[in-house]
């Protein structure tokens, strides 16, 4: 299965193993709940789901690479404990608390979580010394002497042996005590992840034709020559704060990450065309209305590669304007729900309005201090509410340098600063819509219902910032091509043309 069906796959065995019965036990015991082992090829997300899935099941998470532990850090360091059996006395080696367990019941103890994920990763790659120990822990839920705590699911993640050299196979009877989900790569789910991620309309325009360069691994005389997904948005990263600092992207800094000479090479090539053809295009103008004959003649009859990436940069400029609107909406729905809370405790004035606001900043500061913690927050919810306590401040500052006690007054003040707040939401939505609208009409004018707005339309249904907006905004023209061009027959003829154009471009560029 992919990436994203073994996501809900392990979703739902968390859902089960946590249902409880009416008098507080959980349905399947804690001994009947097998461990899950996924198995993938590396670099394809297995630690970023598990990431989401705590946050989306509101529950912790505490994760360890267990190649970096030693027999001691894994168990316990031994010592010397007096018992007495049938009336003698025995010395006895216990060991101290495995650094791992002690670490779940941090994390209780931090969050308040009681029930959580403890995900160990690169499981079959452990050392001689430890593996003994990792089939204990997979088959008892134990390091050493001590118990994973109740309510915590073991989920371990490992590579395939031929990635991995130091890889060791579990024998039958463990594995008939785990939950085995295999995972293969697939770009079309993880496009849909690097969207929401905003990795790099090049590589994603760039993958697109070259599907077959989104992951590989080789073995020559050379040694091994391979791309991962996680090496595609490591570059991206990259690429974007390198365009920030003006520092040349060349073929070099793209084999840093992208470790196949070839593909290095060909994406360094294309993406010295996308270069061109963002200066050549000037998107942003399109996007604001003005086209210009010029680029509609060039575009009309340009190749379709780089059609493609003319396309890919009107995405990659919609999307940023579509991710700014979802967190303008975070922002100011999260702003609007506390200032509704303190509304009737400024309009009762029993307490000074600048009381609070201060005691309010002070527990939203709290709350996000703990969600921090306790992993429950996506990056954009971080921001969001970061922006809400420096809004929260500069009202606090606005009511203590215009002396404003009365509370009503106060709230008067909030209102009309939090109406600003909404106005500039509403322009960033108006403005994106216009966007929208003048990049259908710009490919229109240029290819009219062909399939280049079919690529556009499906692309849009991919980027989760982008459905969102046209689910809560609309867009005219996106319902109707996305109705009248049966996009979804459309774009697998069009698939296929792109496939047999990469096996083209693979014989002129990677020779």
């Amino acid at each position: 299965m992919n990436i994203k069906q073994a996501k809900e796959e392990i979703k739902n065995t968390i859902r089960a193993y946590l249902q409880k019965d009416s008098y507080g036990n959980y349905k399947i015991p804690t001994v009947h709940q097998r461990p899950v082992l996924l198995m993938g090829v590396p670099g394809i997300g297995k630690t970023a789901i598990m990431e989401q899935i705590a946050r989306e099941c509101n529950i912790g998470i505490v994760s360890y690479t267990i190649t970096h532990h030693t027999r001691q850090s894994a168990i316990g360091l031994p010592f010397i404990q007096k018992k007495i059996y049938a009336g003698k006395e025995y010395s006895v080696t216990e060991y101290t608390m495995s650094e791992i367990i002690a670490s779940v019941y941090e994390k209780i103890e931090m969050t308040g979580l009681s029930e959580g994920i403890l995900f160990i990763d690169e499981i079959n790659c452990v050392s001689e010394t430890l593996a003994p120990a990792m089939l204990q822990f997979l088959q008892n839920k134990t390091f050493g002497t001590h118990q994973v705590p109740e309510g915590w699911i073991i989920v371990a993640a490992g590579n395939p042996p031929e990635y991995n050299k130091s890889v060791r196979e579990f024998d039958i009877v463990t594995l008939d005590r785990v939950k085995k989900i295999e995972v293969k790569e697939d770009f079309t789910i993880w496009k849909e992840y690097a969207y929401k991620e905003s990795v790099h309309s090049a590589i994603l325009s760039y993958l697109e034709i070259k599907k077959e360069h989104f992951y590989t691994i080789e073995t020559t005389i050379d040694g091994k020559h391979f791309v991962t997904a996680r090496g595609w948005e490591d570059l991206s990263r990259m690429m974007v704060v390198y365009e920030e600092l003006d520092i040349c992207i060349d073929e070099g800094v793209i084999y840093q990450y992208v470790q196949h000479r070839a593909i290095a090479k060909d994406f360094a090539n294309y993406l010295d065309l996308y270069y061109k053809y963002k200066n050549d295009y000037h998107v942003h103008e399109i996007l604001q209305g003005h086209i210009s004959k010029n680029a509609l003649e060039k575009l009309s009859y340009a190749s379709f590669d780089e059609k493609l990436s003319v396309i890919g940069l009107l995405l990659s400029r919609l999307g940023e304007s579509f991710k700014k609107v979802y967190s303008m909406d975070l922002f100011v729905t999260t702003l609007h729900g506390i200032l509704m809370q303190i509304k009737p405790l400024l309009l009762s004035e029993q307490t000074p309005a600048y009381e609070i606001i201060t005691k309010t900043i002070q527990e939203q500061t709290k709350r996000l201090e703990h969600q921090k913690m306790a992993n429950l927050l996506e990056p954009l919810e971080i921001q969001s509410h970061s922006k809400v306590l420096e809004t929260l401040e500069q009202y606090q500052k606005n009511i203590k340098e215009n002396n404003i006690k009365n509370g009503v007054a106060a709230f008067e003040v909030i209102k009309q600063n939090f109406s600003l707040s909404v106005t500039q939401r509403k322009e960033e939505i108006d403005k994106t819509a216009q966007y929208l609208n003048n990049a259908f009409i710009f490919l229109e004018k240029a290819f009219g219902e062909n399939q280049e707005l079919v690529i556009f339309i499906t692309e849009l249904t991919s980027n989760p910032y982008s459905v969102q907006f046209i689910n809560e905004n609309g867009s005219e023209k996106y319902y109707h091509y996305n109705k009248s061009l049966l996009f979804q027959e459309r774009h697998k003829d069009i698939l296929q043309q792109i496939h047999s154009i990469s096996g083209i471009l693979n014989t002129l560029q990677l020779d």
